[in-house]
């Protein structure tokens, strides 16, 4: 009993200790995830683990341990900020992976990336078709920068001298079959006027919706359960064990 209530106090302590810490760190552990922050973020929560549950040793020292990892990690926050070298070095630096619709494969052996994984990321950005790309960049963090060429870059009402209004953010008005009957009111409709639309998509019931959405500009997003899709296709690049 006693042993338990030592775990507990030591819990309460370790999480307002790491609580204060990653305020004291700020956003950019999140923010601008990096492979250090990532592995200095593992450390520090394994050390306030060990804290928690280790009573074959005094907790102290693993708090004094806990401090020091997140005094290092501010000290090398102050030194990137100060330091563009020492920033270049710590963090690493953007890389070109695509430059003119051409793919770099010398920097991804470098950069030990497999095309499957730029095409990943690509396909986060949207883009499905490598013909589109003009520069791709791979940021610090791991992400992708890309700059479409400019035949593919997307035409805006501004560009067109185009008058529009703006569409808001979209509210959830059914969410996994339920009816949200306070966004619904928000949005100053009612049941009966939800129905006359869903019927529109083939639904005469809500809880046959999976989710639906509505913006102020009156846009209505609607998807089933059933969505009728007949042939799945599949965009691995090889054949797996399942």
């Amino acid at each position: 009993m006693n042993e338990g209530l030592v775990v507990v106090v030591r819990a309460i302590i370790s999480f307002f200790t790491l609580l204060i810490l990653t305020k004291f760190l700020g956003k950019e552990q999140i923010s601008q995830l990096t492979f250090f922050d990532y592995i200095l973020g593992i450390t520090i929560g394994s050390i306030a683990s060990e804290a928690t549950v280790d009573l074959s040793s005094r907790a102290w020292p693993h708090f004094i341990g806990l401090v020091s990892w997140a005094g290092l990690a501010f000290l090398m926050q102050f030194i990137t900020l100060k330091w563009r070298y020492a920033a270049k070095v710590i963090e690493g630096e953007p890389t070109i992976v695509i430059m003119n619709g051409k793919i770099m494969e010398n920097v991804l052996r470098k950069m030990k990336f497999r095309i499957s994984d730029i095409l990943t990321l690509l396909r986060n950005q949207g883009i499905f078709d490598l013909n589109e790309v003009d520069y791709a960049i791979l940021e610090p963090n791991g992400s992708l920068s890309v700059l479409k060429k400019a035949e593919y870059l997307p035409l805006t009402p501004k560009d067109m001298n185009i008058p529009v209004k703006p569409t808001g953010i979209s509210t959830e008005l059914v969410y996994d079959g339920v009816l949200i009957e306070e966004n619904l009111r928000q949005m100053n409709k009612d049941k009966k006027w939800l129905l006359s639309q869903l019927k529109k998509y083939g639904i005469n019931d809500i809880s046959e919706a999976f989710l639906v959405t509505l913006n102020d500009a009156g846009s209505l997003y609607v998807d089933k359960y059933k969505d009728n899709i007949k042939k799945v296709k599949d965009i691995g690049d090889y054949k797996g064990p399942h």
